[in-house]
């Protein structure tokens, strides 16, 4: 094989080959740099997502509040640390038994009270002869409690309107609550949110 013939052989098999080896280079290098690119999106996506649902956790269910006094003991020991859930009353009302806090009279200035929902809208409340009726039916005190001392308010029959709720403290004869006209009935928009979780040493665990 001469010179010119060995030539064109290598200029064949340059074109043969040519087209396929330079594309395939080319396709590798898009294909890495895309799976980068892919998996550096996802990575920062979740850092993302993980970073919202805490936040959103924290300001829904992490929000605290004290409940200073003795008045829902011994459900909630005197002082206690207590996490709110927010979230909850953005979808649903209070209900019978919730306990809940809430700004007295809507009082911005004031700490937040921490009662358990007696009555809701509608419901009619009396405490007579050391008991308390809802509705005309005697409702069983929470505890050890075995009698109402002071009726307060509710020594008349009390109607709640379409957006009050009557609560009253678990410890209830050592309590300020709607008996009195300083906390009163309270309005659905003083209510801060359902309390769930004790976070205090001297009492630890969720709220029933």
């Amino acid at each position: 094989m001469n010179r010119r013939q060995l030539r064109i052989l290598i200029d064949k098999l340059k074109r043969k080959f040519r087209f396929r080896s330079g594309l395939n280079f080319r396709r590798k290098r898009v294909r890495v740099r895309g799976e980068q690119v892919r998996f550096y999106g996802i990575w920062a996506a979740e850092i993302l997502a993980v970073i919202l649902l805490a936040f959103l956790l924290t300001r829904g269910f992490g929000m605290r509040v004290v409940c200073s006094g003795e008045s829902m003991e011994t459900t909630i020991p005197e002082n206690s640390s207590l996490w709110v859930n927010r979230i909850v009353y953005k979808v649903s009302d209070p209900k019978k038994g919730d306990i809940i806090a809430f700004l007295p009279r809507g009082n911005a200035n004031a700490s937040y009270s921490v009662k358990r929902v007696i009555g809701i809208p509608g419901d009619t409340i009396l405490i007579q002869n050391d008991k308390l009726y809802v509705n005309e039916q005697v409702i069983p005190l929470k505890g050890e409690q075995t009698g109402i001392r002071e009726e307060g308010r509710a020594a008349t029959e009390i109607t709640l309107g379409e957006d009050e709720f009557f609560v009253l403290g678990d410890n209830v004869n050592n309590s300020e609550d709607s008996r009195y006209e300083t906390v009163g009935n309270v309005k659905r928009g003083d209510i801060y949110g359902k309390v769930w979780f004790i976070t205090s040493f001297h009492g630890f665990g969720s709220v029933d």
